[in-house]
């Protein structure tokens, strides 16, 4: 007499992974929501401030919700403030400084990658190690060689500071990226005819174009919000950038506090700009050279 037996109903496990992973999402959302309002709340407080009236300010203070509209604080800040200046001086040592920081390190992290130099290892190693230096202990000595090569108090030595302090960086990652590109398209291109000079220029540089961008809008953002060495080496108050000059109208407009607030936003918009432009290539293009 045989027996039969019985087996359980298979469960479908397809159908609890949507339903897992939708818990999860919840969970996530519940924590992260707060925390996006924390951070969030800071900025969206300083741009209601900024398009606040000087009486309704005064009369009901900064934490009170806003009962009228006015652009007299951007109009102040552009004008007495001199923030309009301050800003098109930013751009001016920016633009040249990112442009040439990022030329030179494709630059060496091509010659780097590409060519059996000696010691390169070390080289770029060093390079490296020159970011690690905190800049507050090089303040004095920085200041000491632009007066010496007489460029102290000039737009010039600003570019030449962010050049030299951000070129490491950028050619260690430039680095990475480039010798993740497959070694038989150079290879195919030398048999080919082309020259190192060619194959730079028309197999290196557009396969690193995301890297690039990613490393244009973080070296944008860290050259236009810096402070410190435009402190140090700058003097004259015409040649301050914005947050140098944003600095000295909060001493001017104390108690202004709409003309600070929309100094601050003019200050915040171009890296933004930047920001949002490039943010699809910010963290990708970073992380490329290593997952490629």
């Amino acid at each position: 007499m045989s027996t039969a037996t019985l087996t359980p109903p298979a469960v479908d496990t397809a159908d609890e992974a949507p339903v897992n992973r939708r818990k999860r999402g919840w969970g996530f959302h519940a924590v992260m929501a707060p925390l996006t309002l924390i951070w969030v709340a800071p900025m969206v407080f300083v741009f209601v401030l900024a398009f606040r009236s000087f009486d309704d300010i005064a009369a009901r203070g900064t934490a009170a919700w806003p009962t009228s509209f006015s652009f007299d604080g951007f109009s102040e800040a552009m004008g007495r403030g001199a923030m309009g200046r301050a800003l098109w001086t930013s751009i001016q040592v920016t633009v040249p400084a990112v442009l040439l920081s990022l030329l030179l390190a494709s630059w060496a992290a091509y010659a780097l990658s590409r060519f059996n130099i000696p010691g390169r290892r070390l080289i770029l190693l060093t390079m490296l190690a020159g970011n690690l230096l905190p800049p507050q202990i090089l303040l004095i000595p920085v200041s000491r060689v632009m007066e010496s090569l007489g460029i102290y108090d000039t737009l010039v030595a600003l570019v030449i500071i962010h050049v030299g302090f951000g070129l490491g960086f950028y050619t260690f990652v430039l680095h990475g990226f480039m010798r993740s590109i497959p070694a038989e398209l150079t290879e195919a291109a030398r048999i080919d005819g082309a020259g190192p000079v060619q194959i730079y220029a028309r197999i290196i540089m557009p396969l690193c174009r995301p890297s690039l961008a990613a490393l244009g809008a973080l070296a944008t953002t860290w050259i236009f919000n810096d402070l410190i060495w435009a402190i140090t080496v700058l003097r004259t108050e015409a040649k301050l950038p914005v947050t140098a000059a944003l600095l000295n109208l909060q001493g001017g407009y104390v108690s202004n506090w709409n003309v600070v607030a929309a100094a601050s936003v003019i200050a915040a918009v171009p890296t933004a700009i930047v920001f949002f432009a490039f943010q699809r290539h910010f963290v990708s293009g970073l992380l490329m050279g290593s997952t490629k």
